[in-house]
C-alpha cells in the first residue's frame, strides 16, 4: 500500500519536472492540470493567447505517454468534424469509419466558445461517457480521455457562453496569467539562444514518465490518500453554502462536491502528502467551484466576482479540528 503511493508522488513529481522543462512558470496551472487527469476529469483553461495553453496539454500528452489532438473551434465547425463521420468506400462498396479528433487521449479544444451550442454539445458524451455515436454506433475512446478546453477571458466578440450544464462537466478552470518578469526574460533568452519550449519539445528533451496504460492503474493509489470523514462534511458544508449565498442565483450541484472532494485528494497528492488537510481544500475551491456559480445580476453589476463570494463563504464556514 505505502509503496504504491510512492510510486504515485513519484510519478507527479517527475511529471511536474518534465513539464518544466518545456512550460516556464505557471506552476499552479501545472498542478491544477495533473489533478485533473490523475482524477479523469476534464478542465477549462482561461488565459489570454500566448501564455501555453495549447503547449502546456500537449507536454502533458508527451510526458504521460498519451497522443494529442488540437480542435480549433469555430462558428462553422460542425459536430462530426469533431467526432468523424462514416464515409462509403467506392472501392470495397461499404462505409468506413473516418475518426475525428476526439480520438485521441488529450484533445485541446481551443477557443470552445466561438462554436454554436450543437458543436459545443458533440463533446458532452465523449467527456462525460467516453465513448462517441456516429450514425447509432457507439465507439470507445481512450478511458483517459482528457478534454482541456480554452477560453479567452478579454475577448467576446463572436463567442457563445458555454451553458451551465456544459460547465459543470468541468472539474475545475486553469487560470493561466501572464508569466513574472524573471520567467518572461528566461524564456527571451532561451528562444534568442534557440531553445524555444517548442524546440526543447520537437527534440525529444523531455522524458515520458509513464505509458499509455498504465496510467489507470496510477490514478487507483489516489485512494490511499486519507481524507478524515469531518473534511468531507467541511467540503459539503462549503458547496451546500453557494447555494443559499445572497449573491448567488444558482451554487453549485453534487457534481461539484464530487469534484472538490476527489479534487482535494489529487492535490494532497501532487504535494507528496498522503492525508488532506484543511488547506487542500481551499486551494481547490476557486478552481472548482468559480465557474459553476451563477450571480444575480444586481450583485454582478456591483462588480462582486464568483471568486469573491466563495472567499467570503470560506471565511464564514468554521474549519474542522
Amino acid at each position: 500500500m505505502e509503496a504504491e503511493f510512492e510510486r504515485l508522488a513519484e510519478v507527479l513529481e517527475r511529471a511536474r519536472a518534465e513539464v518544466r522543462k518545456v512550460v516556464i512558470g505557471q506552476e499552479q496551472a501545472i498542478d491544477f492540470a495533473l489533478v485533473c487527469i490523475f482524477t479523469a476529469n476534464h478542465a477549462l483553461v482561461e488565459g489570454v493567447p500566448g501564455v501555453a495553453k495549447t503547449l502546456l496539454t500537449r507536454t502533458l500528452a508527451h510526458v504521460l505517454g498519451g497522443s494529442f489532438a488540437r480542435v480549433q473551434f469555430t462558428p462553422d465547425l460542425m459536430p462530426s468534424d469533431i467526432t468523424g463521420t462514416n464515409v462509403f468506400n467506392m472501392q470495397r462498396g461499404e462505409f468506413t469509419l473516418v475518426r475525428g479528433p476526439v480520438f485521441t487521449t488529450f484533445l485541446l479544444a481551443d477557443e470552445i466558445n466561438r462554436a454554436p451550442a450543437r458543436t459545443q454539445a458533440a463533446l458532452l458524451e465523449a467527456m462525460q461517457e467516453r465513448t462517441v455515436t456516429i450514425d447509432q454506433e457507439t465507439h470507445p475512446l481512450s478511458p483517459n480521455f482528457t478534454v482541456f478546453a480554452t477560453q479567452n477571458p478579454i475577448e467576446y466578440e463572436g463567442t457563445y457562453p458555454l451553458p451551465e450544464a456544459q460547465k459543470d462537466r468541468f472539474m475545475l478552470k486553469i487560470p493561466m496569467s501572464f508569466p513574472a518578469r524573471d520567467e518572461e526574460a528566461e524564456l527571451g533568452r532561451r528562444m534568442l539562444g534557440g531553445e524555444s519550449p517548442e524546440n526543447t519539445l520537437a527534440r525529444g528533451c523531455v522524458g515520458a514518465v509513464l505509458k499509455a496504460d498504465e496510467l489507470a492503474g496510477i490514478r487507483r493509489a489516489l485512494s490511499l490518500v486519507t481524507f478524515r470523514e469531518e473534511l468531507a462534511g467541511y467540503v459539503v458544508d462549503l458547496v451546500r453554502r453557494t447555494r443559499t449565498h445572497e449573491a448567488v442565483m444558482a451554487g453549485a450541484g453534487p457534481r461539484g462536491t464530487q469534484a472538490l472532494l476527489v479534487g482535494s485528494r489529487a492535490w494532497a497528492a501532487v504535494q507528496a502528502r498522503d492525508f488532506v488537510t484543511p488547506d487542500d481544500i481551499r486551494a481547490l475551491v476557486v478552481p472548482v467551484l468559480a465557474h459553476r456559480l451563477v450571480l444575480r445580476p444586481e450583485f454582478e453589476l456591483e462588480g462582486l466576482s464568483a471568486t469573491e463570494v466563495l472567499q467570503q463563504i470560506v471565511g464564514e464556514i468554521p474549519v474542522p479540528r
